[in-house]
C-alpha cells in the first residue's frame, strides 16, 4: 500500500502512536468516508473511530463471532477447524465484537498451513472490503454477531510451538502447518534444537511417546507423527532421508 501510494504521489501517513491528538486530527482533516482496518494489533482510540462518516471497517480473518482475537489464522488450525474466512466487521470499542457487514468462507484443504491460508485470505479481503464499502456506501446496515459460538484467539506464545509428544499426532501435525511459516514447530533430540517443517500422521506404533523408530517416525500420545522435513539449528532444511544421512540416530533416541 504504501509503495502503491508513494508511487501515486498520495500522502502516506505513520505516526508513531495512534493515541496522540495530532494524528486523529490528521486523519480527521482528511474528511474520510470510512476508515478500512487490515492487520493491525492495537486497540484503536475511539476518536480514530469516529473519524469516518461510515466509522471503521476491519478485516478480520476468521468467520466472527469465531475466532475473536490476535491470532484467528493459527487458532483455527490448531482446533482442525474445516473451514474458515473473512469477516468484514464494523468496529466499536470491543474486541472484535462489532456488527458484521460481509462474510466469506474457504475450507482449511488438509495441506494448508499459516503461510497459505494467510495469502489465501488477504485475497479474499481484499475483493470482500470493496464489496463491503459499496454496501455502505448505499446505505447497508451490518448485522450484530451472535451471542452463539464465541471463541478467542488470544496471542501466540513462543511455547506453544514447542511439540509435546504425549499429545496425540493429529495435534502435533496441526501444531506443525499452524506454526508454518513462522515460528516453526521445535523439539530437541540428544541437546540439539530441531524444527520440523513437515509432518504426516503415520501408522499407529507401539513407539512411546518421543520414542524415534524408522525412517523417523515418532511415537506420540495417541499415534504417531512421521517427520518430513526438519531443521538443525543453524543449518538448513532436510528431508528425513537427508537429515538421517548426515545425523544417523541410534536406537532408544527420543525427542524431547
Amino acid at each position: 500500500m504504501k509503495r502503491l501510494a508513494a508511487a501515486r504521489g498520495i500522502e502516506v501517513l505513520q505516526p508513531e502512536s495512534l493515541q496522540r491528538s495530532d494524528a486523529v486530527e490528521r486523519v480527521r482533516a482528511a474528511r474520510p468516508d470510512a476508515l478500512v482496518v487490515a492487520a493491525y494489533g492495537l486497540i484503536l482510540p475511539q476518536p480514530l473511530l469516529d473519524a469516518g462518516r461510515h466509522g471503521a471497517l476491519n478485516i478480520h480473518a476468521s468467520l466472527l463471532p469465531r475466532w475473536r482475537g490476535a491470532a484467528p489464522i493459527q487458532r483455527a488450525l490448531l482446533a482442525g477447524d474445516l473451514e474458515t474466512g473473512i469477516s468484514i466487521m464494523q468496529m466499536d470499542a470491543g474486541l472484535d465484537t462489532g456488527p458484521v457487514l460481509k462474510q466469506a468462507r474457504t475450507p482449511i484443504e488438509t495441506a494448508d498451513d499459516a503461510g497459505t491460508l494467510h495469502d489465501r485470505l488477504a485475497a479474499i479481503g481484499a475483493d470482500l472490503i470493496i464489496e463491503a464499502l459499496r454496501d455502505v456506501e448505499s446505505g447497508a446496515a451490518p448485522e450484530p454477531q451472535s451471542k452463539l459460538g464465541v471463541t478467542y484467539a488470544r496471542k501466540i506464545e513462543k511455547l506453544e510451538a514447542r511439540l509435546d509428544w504425549s499429545r496425540p499426532a493429529v495435534e502435533l501435525e496441526r501444531t506443525v502447518r499452524a506454526f508454518r511459516p513462522a515460528p516453526g514447530a521445535s523439539t530437541r533430540v540428544d541437546g540439539a534444537e530441531l524444527k520440523i517443517w513437515r509432518a504426516r500422521i503415520a501408522d499407529r506404533s507401539r513407539l512411546a511417546p518421543g520414542e524415534v523408530g524408522e525412517g523417523l517416525i515418532v511415537g506420540c500420545g495417541d499415534g504417531a507423527l512421521g517427520i518430513l522435513e526438519l531443521q538443525r539449528a543453524g543449518g538448513r532444511r532436510l528431508s528425513a532421508a537427508e537429515f538421517l544421512r548426515g545425523h544417523p540416530l541410534p536406537a532408544g533416541a527420543r525427542f524431547e
